[in-house]
């Protein structure tokens, strides 16, 4: 009866086997399943005692406690094997002896031992693993491995992998976003854990120093030491758990452990280390942990160790299971090997554990242990340190990491990592650290750098005997004071020392202001220093308090005093030579015209019907009279008759008409608008042109723009500016104004102090727009943790309008040229016109007086020459005589002047030129003549 069934079964076991090929590698365990249930049909149940092996090196006592408690909860729990009791079979080993290792392994087989647990060193390890794998013995561990071997089938590690754990510290460095960084490693297997960080290409561009501590010696001062002179604040340390309070002490000793610097620690027990010493000084201290505390398993394995009153390594027990990562990864081990024993007794398909048989000589494998490793591998449960999930390497594939950050209320949960969501932090990370870096800053004396410049920092009148802070005054000074109110720190301002902005150089070094804070030498920097992509990629920047660009600071040019004769200006010289011989030829010519056309003689007495003689009125001294009369526009009485002097002076007339309105025309924009005449409109001119030099201050932002500019217009300035000698780069922005002030120069600088110069200096002005676009901003070491709070200040002063108020202070309120800008600005293009812009008009005008005067004086004498010596007295008395009756208005009427009838002129006629009727020298006699 027996005998057929086990041939009915086996043929049932063919048909299962062909079966299984087709399923896929993720049931595989399903295989070993039918086989065992094909060939046993009999109920069977775990045997009632499983032996467990466990290997451990001397120094191990601590693994090796946490290993027989870990049994002796499961044995308690009835949950997991209630009719099994597990039983620890242990075996001590010289460290890192492979002999003795391969030797104690076989013994562990011989006792019929189910798994073996251990050991911790890499070099026992593999051996050890070598033999479980030829036996198909589950080998459990709960060491990190450095080794890249080749996976084996029978292995079970509990400890992340080398590159999974670097991941997760390559992930975080990139997400803290360090400039400069530092690797500091004690153990050479060190490096594989951060082989990661080292070939990531995203960080190649950051500035990284790897060093190593001096083996076995426990001096880490020497290293600490290098790193400040590199100005390196940000540190990866892998050191073994027990080295880091001395590497932390020997830090602040040396000065490396301030509000600036950040730690991070590769070992997973950071959270094991007594940090109060350091959780006051601000320093950003931080590792990963493994131990989960919300696990269901965490309150009953703590508790039961109190209940033991065990004493674990001289410490507390809660403190022992709770800080100690290889305690959490021992007891998941016996956990998930308990579980995978209760999973298969719950299947209820397996024949009784048949251990057995089980040697080193044989090396016949074990028929159980493919089973088991390879439930194992497929398990899904959650332990101390988080998910247990394996790869099928045997290696760990899901995990959590627990983010923990030093704070003063000690080490704080603030983020996970995860393989597949990487780092993620707490949803109320960043409110909490903001304030706790604000508590750390109140109170806090801060040494602020800053540097000459108006109207940023100027010193104030008899600063020698003033407090630090009170020496100076301007617009930055405001500002770190209303920063310093918000955020409640004190401050001690310092200049920088040797002057400048900040400035790299070829060898990678920088000056100024930024290399103080490279160096820890300040804290923060506030001034006119504009955030560029090279400073940022050196310090931090908060967001700017300013906006601003690159504009062009000229002298304004001079307006030329008005000409005398500017009234002809707009007529051009041969406009007015043509118009005055027009003039005499049109005379000349209206002249012959009208004496040769027989019209224009005209009968001189109308009474008389037949007239003697008749007159022509266009005389030379008439028609010069008729066509100045005509350009003055002004008319006459005398006009012309015939037709062809009427087409004559009808064309003369057009011309005047078209020749006095465009003089009309132009003349109002030439008297009324100031026409000013600039050399430069623009930054395109500028380049242009090589008689007028430009440049910029040495060492700044500006020198960068144009050297690093790619633009053409900027490249040919910047060639033009380091090829000109003398040099046009100036040492501060003072004295490049100085320079622009003396003529024939153009400053490059940003628009905010042009701003302030042409308020002060009202010859001075901005050419054209903007060059470039950017700001102004607080610098800060790197990664500093005040440049975000400090940066919330700025925009609760921008909101305020406190920024608005600062900059109309000290730049338009103590200026003297904006009232007088604001006047033209209402007043329009024109303006008055002054006594110089008419001045030549009243010229003429005197002179006509004057020519009139002299040609009267003229007549006068003319007339007195014709008067015989008898009738008249010296010309001068006569003279004086007629100015005399001139002045004192006798009235509009004279008598006529008699002439003796012994002259032969007695009969000459003689009038007073004021109308007086014609009379002879008889008519005269009655007459009483003047005196």
């Amino acid at each position: 009866m027996l005998k057929s069934t086990t041939i009915e079964c086996t043929k049932r076991l063919a048909n299962h086997i062909q079966m299984a090929r087709l399923l896929s590698k993720q049931i595989i365990i399903i295989i070993p399943l039918i086989a065992l249930h094909s060939s046993f049909m009999v109920d069977a149940t775990l045997p009632s005692v499983v032996k467990i092996g466990g290997l451990f090196e001397n120094g191990d006592e601590t693994v090796e406690m946490a290993f027989r408690d870990a049994i002796e909860r499961i044995n308690s729990d009835e949950t997991v094997l209630p009719h099994t009791h597990l039983e620890a079979v242990i075996e001590k080993l010289e460290r890192c002896d492979s002999f003795q290792a391969s030797k104690r392994v076989c013994n562990l087989l011989h006792q019929d031992v189910a798994a073996v647990f251990g050991p911790q060193s890499v070099e026992t390890s593999a051996h050890v693993q070598s033999t479980c794998d030829i036996l198909h013995m589950p080998h459990m561990e709960t060491r990190w491995d450095f080794k890249f071997d080749p996976p084996s089938n029978h292995s079970i590690n509990l400890f992340p992998h080398p590159i999974t754990l670097g991941n997760a510290f390559r992930d975080l460095i990139k997400l803290k976003n360090w400039k400069s960084f530092a690797i500091l490693y004690e153990e050479n297997e060190a490096l594989v854990r951060m082989q990661e960080i080292l070939k990531d290409p995203s960080l190649h561009e950051k500035r990284i120093v790897v060093r190593q501590f001096p083996i076995s010696t426990g001096e880490y001062r020497t290293t600490f030491k290098e790193l400040h002179k590199l100005a390196i604040r940000n540190v990866i340390v892998d050191v073994p758990r027990e080295h880091i309070y001395s590497v932390l002490k020997h830090a602040q000793q040396v000065d490396m452990l301030s509000d600036y610097h950040n730690y991070f620690f590769s070992s997973l027990d950071v959270h094991t280390v007594d940090l109060e010493e350091f959780q006051y000084g601000g320093t950003n201290i931080s590792g990963f942990s493994m131990v989960d505390t919300q696990a269901r398993d965490f309150t009953a394995v703590v508790a039961k160790l109190q209940n033991d009153n065990y004493n674990w390594n001289g410490g507390d027990p809660l403190d022992s299971i709770y800080r100690m990562t290889e305690v959490a990864l021992v007891y998941d081990a016996v956990r998930l090997f308990a579980q995978t024993l209760h999973d298969i007794d719950a299947a209820n398909t397996y024949q009784q554990f048949q251990t057995e048989n089980i040697s080193c000589e044989r090396e016949e494998p074990w028929k159980f242990g493919s089973i088991i490793s390879n439930h194992m591998r497929n398990s899904n449960i959650n332990g101390i340190t988080g998910p247990l999930r394996f790869d099928e390497s045997g290696s760990r594939a899901d995990f959590k990491l627990r983010l923990l950050e030093l704070t003063r209320e000690g080490l704080k949960h603030v983020g996970d990592w995860t393989p597949a969501k990487r780092v993620t932090f707490m949803s109320n990370y960043t409110k909490a650290m903001t304030e706790i870096y604000r508590d750390t800053l109140k109170n806090k004396t801060l040494t602020v750098v800053t540097i000459p410049g108006k109207p940023y920092c100027m010193e104030v009148e008899d600063s020698e005997t003033k407090p630090i802070n009170e020496r100076f005054e301007g617009y930055c000074i405001d500002l770190i004071k209303e920063i310093a109110r918000i955020l409640e720190f004190k401050y001690v301002i310092k200049l920088v020392d040797d002057g400048v902005h900040g400035r790299k150089n070829e060898r990678g070094e920088w000056n100024g202001m930024i290399k103080e804070l490279i160096e820890g030498k300040a804290d923060i920097a506030v001034a006119d220093l504009t955030i560029t992509y090279e400073r940022e990629a050196a310090v931090d920047f908060t967001m700017p308090f300013m906006s601003l660009g690159i504009g062009i600071l000229y002298k304004k040019h001079k307006k030329e005093p008005p000409k005398l004769f500017s009234f002809m200006s707009p007529l051009a010289m041969d406009v007015w030579v043509y118009l005055i011989t027009s003039f005499l030829g049109v005379t000349l010519f209206l002249f012959f015209v009208a004496r040769f056309s027989p019209y224009e003689w005209v009968n001189p007495h109308p009474c008389v019907r037949d007239p003697d003689e008749l007159k022509n009125n266009f005389s030379m001294k008439n028609t010069l009279w008729f066509t100045i009369g005509c350009l003055m526009q002004q008319g006459c009485d005398i006009m012309p008759r015939s037709l062809s002097t009427r087409v004559l002076a009808a064309s003369w007339w057009f011309f005047i008409l078209i020749l006095v309105s465009s003089y009309t025309a132009n003349l109002a924009a030439f008297l009324t608008v100031e026409r000013m005449v600039n050399p430069i409109e623009s930054a395109e001119d500028l380049s242009k042109q090589t008689k007028i030099p430009y440049g910029c201050l040495k060492s700044g932002s500006t020198e960068a723009f144009f050297k690093n500019s790619n633009f053409s217009t900027y490249a040919r300035m910047w060639s033009f500016m380091e090829s000109y000698r003398p040099s046009v780069f100036v040492e501060s922005n003072s004295k490049g104004v100085e320079r622009v002030e003396k003529g024939d120069y153009a400053y490059l600088m940003e628009s905010t102090s042009i701003e302030y110069n042409i308020e002060r200096k009202c010859d001075l002005y901005k050419v054209g727009s903007l060059l470039d676009s950017k700001g102004y901003g607080i610098a800060t070491p790197p990664d500093s943790p005040y440049r975000s709070i400090i940066s919330d200040a700025i925009l609760k002063l921008q909101e305020d309008g406190k920024l608005h108020m600062l900059k109309d202070r000290w730049w338009s309120g103590k200026g003297r040229c904006g009232g007088q800008k604001e006047t033209e600005k209402v007043s329009g293009s024109a303006s008055e016109l002054g006594l110089a812009n008419v001045g030549g008009v009243f010229v003429v005008l005197a002179a006509g007086s004057c020519i009139a005067i002299i040609i009267c004086i003229g007549e006068f004498i003319w007339k007195m020459k014709n008067i015989p010596r008898d009738d008249r007295e010296h010309i001068c008395v006569e003279l004086l005589r007629e100015i005399k009756y001139v002045i004192c208005c006798y009235g509009n009427t004279r008598p006529i002047r008699k002439v003796s009838d012994t002259n032969p002129a007695r009969n000459l006629i003689i009038t007073s030129g004021n109308g007086l009727p014609y009379m002879n020298y008889h008519e005269m006699n009655n007459k009483n003549m003047y005196s």
